[in-house]
């Protein structure tokens, strides 16, 4: 009945599919194909109709034939085919990987008249799988730990002394610039501890309010201020039997800090508008870069909460005393980047490399990975060269930092001078970010600038 009916319409339907669809006598010559598998293989109709299926290549039939089956196609020797991955040829010589199902015809008798196969296409997966797999094999780099990478002697002893304490339950606190990979050691500190099966929940201090960031450090429970409309789980609840991640401790207010204190000494804290005490059992790992001391003497940090958390100090080294990790870093993320964008870019020029070996990088690795990205933007193909870099490498700085030659200033040179010109050609002109690094008020940098007799000429808006 449903033949009478819908015979006509087997046509449409078959070509409609997007699976490729291919039926083959029992001889092995293909006596049918549906415009998916047209599209798949590049093969027109006409170009394999009455063809062995020999054409198309598969690495699963070859296989068959080479174990001296008594059939070519494995399908007629085993009766059907489920699932199984196989690659043909397509015409331009190209792989095809596709996911093959097969079964045979027969006629009522029982007689084997043929036989059906439809194929997936699995090439989106399997370049997918190419991206994974050399991501894996960089993880997995000799020169790498757990993400980390790195072979100089002040990289080696970080791995050496992350490793020793990760058995560890003590506190560590992890020191470095930004962009230096503090929270790539905090993971790899929590993957090699005992605490590895339970989660590694992170909080950036820097990034929250006062009372946003005790609501999410701690939970609250429904009412316990304006718009709290449910009970929540805080981040040290949720990171119970684990470890929690302190970014930027050294923004953290004093108030919370005091929270933290006792959650470190009795493991209990209670949640915002509830007095209800929750035990916890996590290991605390925090971050800053920071002075941790020098805060603690400017009364910004508590005295007991920084010999609480310091048990463990690790010291990330900033890239510029670590010149010599600089060619397998770029080597590294060139490869990254190509696998992300698939642009054929095969390394860099030796007078790029001696450019990145002799800027200071401020941002530090961080940076490092902004200029790759900034290199495949411009590069076409082949080895990004000098042409490709930023200005701020190749010393055409945006902001151009001159000494002028004032009365009554010639003789302020030195030090102090040096110190505050690379200060600002660090951090492109910013004052306000200079005067951070020095350690100095705005208003004292603009007095040094203007004694000193420096001008700061913008030749391009920030």
């Amino acid at each position: 009945m449903l033949e009478k009916i819908y015979g006509k319409y087997w046509q449409t339907v078959i070509d409609t599919m997007l699976e490729g669809l291919m039926l083959v006598d029992p001889d092995g010559k293909i006596v049918f194909v549906n415009r998916a598998f047209e599209q798949l293989s590049g093969y027109k109709k006409e170009e394999v109709e009455g063809q062995t299926c020999e054409i198309l290549g598969c690495d699963t039939c070859f296989g068959t034939r080479k174990e001296g089956k008594d059939k070519y196609c494995a399908l007629f020797k085993e009766g059907k085919v489920r699932r199984r991955k196989c690659i043909f040829q397509k015409k331009d010589g190209g792989e095809l990987h596709v996911l093959k199902n097969a079964a045979l015809i027969r006629d009522k008798s029982g007689k084997v008249v043929g036989g059906v196969e439809n194929m997936t296409d699995l090439s989106p997966i399997v370049e997918k799988e190419k991206v994974i797999l050399g991501l894996r094999k960089q993880l997995n780099n000799e020169d790498g730990f757990h993400g980390m990478l790195g072979k100089s002697a002040a990289m080696k002893k970080v791995f050496d002394l992350i490793t020793s304490a990760a058995p560890s339950e003590a506190p560590v606190v992890i020191y470095g610039e930004s962009g230096t990979g503090k929270e790539l050691a905090a993971a790899a500190i929590h993957r090699l501890s005992a605490r590895h099966g339970g989660p590694f929940v992170k909080v950036n201090c820097a990034a929250l309010n006062e009372n946003l960031l005790e609501s999410e450090l701690f939970g609250h429970v429904k009412g316990a201020f304006t718009g709290a409309d449910r009970t929540r789980v805080g981040r040290f609840e949720a990171a119970n039997c684990g470890t929690i991640f302190l970014d930027e401790i050294g923004d953290l207010p004093l108030t919370t800090q005091t929270k933290l204190l006792r959650v470190l000494q009795e493991k209990e804290f209670e949640r915002v508008g509830d007095n209800r005490p929750i035990t916890t059992d996590v290991r605390v790992l925090a971050a800053t870069n920071k002075d941790l001391s020098r805060l603690m003497q400017e009364e910004l940090f508590r005295e007991d909460l920084y010999y609480r958390i310091s048990v463990i100090p690790i010291y990330l080294p900033p890239l510029r005393d670590r010149l010599a990790d600089i060619p397998l870093l770029v080597d590294t993320f060139i490869h990254r980047m190509g696998l992300k964008t698939e642009k054929a870019i095969s390394g860099i020029a030796k007078d790029a490399l001696d450019v990145f070996m002799h800027y200071h990088w401020p941002g530090n690795i961080r940076e490092l990975i902004n200029v790759i990205e900034y290199a495949f933007v411009l590069c076409p193909h082949g080895e990004i060269s000098t042409s490709h870099l930023p200005a701020q490498l190749l010393g055409h700085h945006p902001l151009h930092v001159q000494q002028t030659s004032r009365s009554g200033n010639k003789n302020l040179s030195g030090d102090g001078r040096q110190q505050l010109i690379q200060a600002l050609q660090a951090t492109g002109g910013n004052k306000s970010e200079a005067a951070r690094r020095l350690g100095i008020s705005r208003v004292t940098l603009w007095k040094r600038i203007k004694k000193l007799g420096i001008q700061v000429d913008k030749q391009i808006r920030e």
